[in-house]
């Protein structure tokens, strides 16, 4: 019995910590949300954007829902990253929080979570590719410090509530 409880707790932390973030998350004001987005996208696809490998985003929007957060919004890129609600994208990545995580990590391949039906990309298939091929090419250890590392963090300890949370048949 010892060993059930920690493991029940890790399931209950991982079907709640969602739903804990999404209510605080869901009364800051959508501009504050897009600002910023825009700002870690700056960030993060900043050598991409100095190779002028974001054209193909030019008056093309993408959305991202993080459904576990309830979490929708939508970007482009003209020379500067532009942020909005929902209005009706060219194409849709949809995922739970944990799989995004995961992936913004470099711990889980896009490709798997999307046959194994945890990413959904849904709308215009060659953009969806582009955008999928565009977030490959961030290399993680390049990324800004304090967002590599939060990221890390936050993979690890994900990673470690989903072992804890499995079953054990011992």
């Amino acid at each position: 019995m010892q060993g059930f409880f920690p493991n029940k707790l890790a399931q209950q932390v991982l079907e709640l910590g969602p739903k804990v973030i999404a209510r605080p998350l869901s009364l800051v004001p959508f501009s504050l949300k897009a600002d910023l987005l825009k700002r870690i996208l700056t960030l993060l696809l900043a050598e991409q954007a100095q190779d002028d490998e974001l054209e193909f985003l030019a008056d093309r929007w993408v959305a991202v829902k993080v459904e576990d957060l309830g979490l929708t919004f939508e970007v482009s890129y003209n020379g500067h990253w532009l942020v909005r609600p929902e209005q009706g994208a060219e194409v849709t990545f949809a995922a739970q929080s944990k799989e995004l995580l995961l992936v913004a990590a470099a711990k889980e391949d896009p490709d798997t979570l999307f046959f194994q039906r945890k990413l959904c990309i849904e709308g215009d298939t060659e953009l969806g590719l582009e955008v999928k091929n565009l977030l490959l090419s961030v290399e993680f250890d390049a990324m800004p410090t304090a967002i590599r590392v939060t990221i890390a963090k936050l993979a690890e300890a994900l990673q470690t509530l989903q072992t804890k949370a499995e079953p054990s048949f011992a």
